[in-house]
């Protein structure tokens, strides 16, 4: 193993360990509107201008961007013959791209 595939190692297990109770705040929070009947509008009224909830789904997004690029990454290396620096480069725009659309939905929420 790489010194640059061990610390993909490490980024994704942290990256794991970061999203498991992002994920379940996540899903008791639609929870909770769903069964409470909340509205778009009345939830969007909620998280308007909330630190918390920006601060929250902004490290989900990161959490998010750096999980998937690696684990796609992963996956193309074990299922094609797809190797080297272009590899990494695309799954590092892909990472950056999920990064971008992800903070461009969080601004838009809170």
């Amino acid at each position: 193993m790489s010194r640059v595939d061990l610390w993909l190692y490490v980024a994704q297990r942290v990256s794991a360990m970061v999203l498991a109770p992002l994920v379940i705040v996540h899903l008791l929070t639609i929870i909770y509107a769903i069964q409470g009947g909340l509205t778009a509008g009345e939830i969007l009224q909620r998280t308007q201008g909330s630190l918390l909830w920006g601060s929250l789904y902004s490290l989900f997004v990161f959490a998010v961007a750096v999980h998937g690029s690696i684990g796609l990454r992963a996956i193309i290396k074990e299922m094609s013959i797809w190797r080297g620096h272009s590899l990494d480069l695309a799954m590092g725009l892909f990472g950056l791209s999920l990064l971008y659309l992800g903070i461009q939905a969080v601004r838009a929420v809170v």
